[in-house]
């Protein structure tokens, strides 16, 4: 079965073909600039990534460009559209409705719009991508895939929040959580590298990216994560704040004469370990700067490190204990420096590192030595694999 995997953004779409066989990609993509003036890249499996600069106003002449690029007689990963069998969509937000992936209709579209405040940037964008290829391929089944759906088995203790219990039950405000889809993959696969049932195991995976997010998962269920009501709680990241005194926000809002549009700008993109060292959102360049002798930099890194290491710990309470950590996504996959500044606080967990293993990059690969009390690993995640593998078992 071939499946194309639709990850779309406000002004953007990021696409892949997987056969579901093999598990290969047999393209991928992004269209950028879509409502500005239009950028297709499109790369066959083997083949050359092409560009194309072209008009796209709205998301249907994107997907309709993804398409054509498919089909095209000379470089197309396709023959025709009849090999599409399914299409995945990611959606951001789900609210308290979706606990799983669901088929795709109208009443599921219907409901994910009743979410869009929650996540106004994001579930607007998914559902003008879903119904773009609805209106394309309309006989093509669809799914949509979460990315709080895998949270959803968080207890209330965990996900409800100290203010008035009225403003949940009118408004659902609760923590949610996010990068679901990479969480469930990431220890999925932990457990199968290291030959253990999932059910079994105490895992805390360690999302860090531009965004970052950590998710205590106890026996194969998602009890605790550090992404909130939207992705704006939890870790310092590349430009947002992370966990701060709700005063502290007032304070700054009344000081810069920000209203709350302004000061939540500041907290989402001007924030983070760019705003705290004024250097760059980029691991690398802050690593570059602090080696040069920056102190700020240095200091935005021990943040983050610190974060990382205080959220694992509060978890391994949460789970009463912990059997393995997993490290993903661009820092947490790539960054080796990081991760020993983490692993370094972790030492009364009986954490030792293997500092050869840990110096290297983007490989699927056990990074503690084999006395550790706790296994560490790096797992690469494919949250557009795991949209595939959801899409197939569904549609099948």
């Amino acid at each position: 079965m071939n499946v194309l995997v639709i990850n779309c953004g406000s002004s953007s779409l990021k696409y892949q073909v997987i056969n579901s066989d093999s598990e290969e990609v047999l393209a991928k993509g992004l269209c950028e600039r879509i409502g500005i003036d239009g950028r297709l890249v499109y790369q066959p499996r083997g083949g050359e990534k092409e560009i194309t600069d072209a008009p796209m106003p709205t998301h249907k002449e994107a997907v309709q460009m993804v398409l054509d690029a498919l089909t095209n007689e000379k470089t197309g990963a396709l023959k025709s559209l009849d090999e599409i069998d399914a299409i995945g969509h990611r959606i951001v937000h789900g609210g308290e409705k979706f606990t799983a992936s669901t088929l795709i209709n109208d009443e599921v579209i219907a409901t994910v719009e009743e979410c869009n405040d929650l996540a106004p940037l994001h579930n607007p964008a998914n559902i003008i991508g879903i119904n773009a290829c609805r209106e394309l391929m309309p006989s093509v089944p669809m799914v949509g895939v979460f990315d709080t759906a895998f949270h959803q088995t968080m207890p209330k203790e965990a996900y409800m929040y100290g203010v008035p219990y009225e403003y949940y039950e009118k408004y659902k405000v609760r923590k949610y959580g996010f990068h679901g889809t990479s969480h469930s993959f990431v220890s999925k696969r932990v457990a199968e590298v290291m030959g253990k049932d999932y059910n079994s195991l105490k895992t805390i995976v360690c999302h860090l990216g531009n965004g970052a997010s950590i998710c205590a998962v106890d026996h194969g269920k998602s009890v605790d994560t550090s992404m909130g009501l939207s992705p704006l709680e939890g870790l310092i990241m590349g430009t947002r704040s992370g966990d701060i005194d709700p005063s502290a926000v007032e304070f700054i809002a009344n000081k810069e004469g920000l209203d709350m549009a302004g000061i939540l700008n500041v907290l989402n993109k001007k924030s983070g370990v760019e705003g705290i060292s004024g250097v760059s959102s980029d691991f690398r360049d802050l690593e570059k700067a602090a080696t040069e002798g920056n102190e700020r930099a240095k200091l935005a890194i021990d943040m983050f490190a610190y974060r990382v290491a205080k959220y694992v710990g509060s978890y391994a309470a949460a789970m009463n204990g912990v059997d393995v950590i997993c490290f993903t996504a661009g820092i947490g996959e790539n960054t080796g420096f990081i991760r020993k500044k983490v692993c370094d606080r972790l030492e009364f967990l009986g954490i030792t590192l293997d500092a050869a293993a840990n110096d290297t990059h983007g490989e699927e690969i056990k990074i503690s030595t084999d006395d550790s009390k706790v296994a560490v690993y790096v797992i690469p995640t494919n949250e557009e694999l795991a949209i595939a593998r959801e899409t197939v078992a569904l549609v099948k």
